[in-house]
């Protein structure tokens, strides 16, 4: 069912952009992005929880349109670095470099053997009268040793997803997106929209 609205993307990022259109297409009259839009917007995400992020993104770029606007928070969260590197995933090495923070966290676990892990995402979304719906989704799996694939973006090149029982990084779109954290909190955010009608 296609909902009769336009949403706006609250993210610069092209890589996760072009997983929600892919994860939301044919759910909403229109999806277009900051770029599109022509916003500059890069609000200080100093949340302690992804959905404190989510709500700072969604809150900030709402200013700047009168769409209802959609916004995430995601992060990879290991279990032997106590949640590391959790809301800080894009800046773990500083400089929001892909290689850099996957080096980081590889080096960070070279002398343990628990390497469990799970990707985490927040979705907001915020309606123009401020209205605001969120849900949350997660996959479980664990940090390979190195690297494996060149597919997804991140973290995925390091990450074993017990479900799908791969690597993200040699994962396709479709087989990461039947399980990805960001789609199973993408589609509880589309059951609350559904919800939420329903009681209206």
């Amino acid at each position: 069912m296609t909902r009769k609205m336009t949403l706006l993307l609250a993210s610069n990022n092209k890589h996760k952009v072009i997983e929600i259109k892919s994860i939301l297409k044919n759910r909403f009259d229109k999806i277009v992005t900051l770029e599109e839009e022509g916003i500059v917007c890069n609000p200080e995400e100093n949340g302690t929880t992804f959905y404190d992020n989510a709500l700072i993104k969604a809150t900030e770029v709402a200013k700047y349109t009168s769409y209802t606007v959609l916004a995430d928070d995601t992060g990879l969260c290991v279990d032997a670095l106590n949640g590391e590197p959790g809301t800080h995933s894009a800046r773990y090495s500083g400089d929001h470099d892909n290689a850099k923070n996957r080096a980081k966290l590889l080096e960070k676990l070279k002398n343990t053997n628990n390497r469990t892990a799970h990707f985490e995402t927040a979705v907001v979304l915020r309606f123009p009268n401020g209205q605001v719906i969120s849900a949350s989704g997660r996959v479980d799996g664990y940090i390979l040793k190195e690297e494996q694939g060149t597919n997804g973006f991140g973290y995925d090149s390091i990450f074993y997803s017990n479900e799908l029982a791969k690597c993200f990084g040699i994962a396709t779109d479709e087989e990461k997106n039947s399980v990805s954290h960001r789609a199973r909190a993408l589609q509880s955010l589309v059951n609350k929209l559904e919800e939420s009608k329903l009681q209206n």
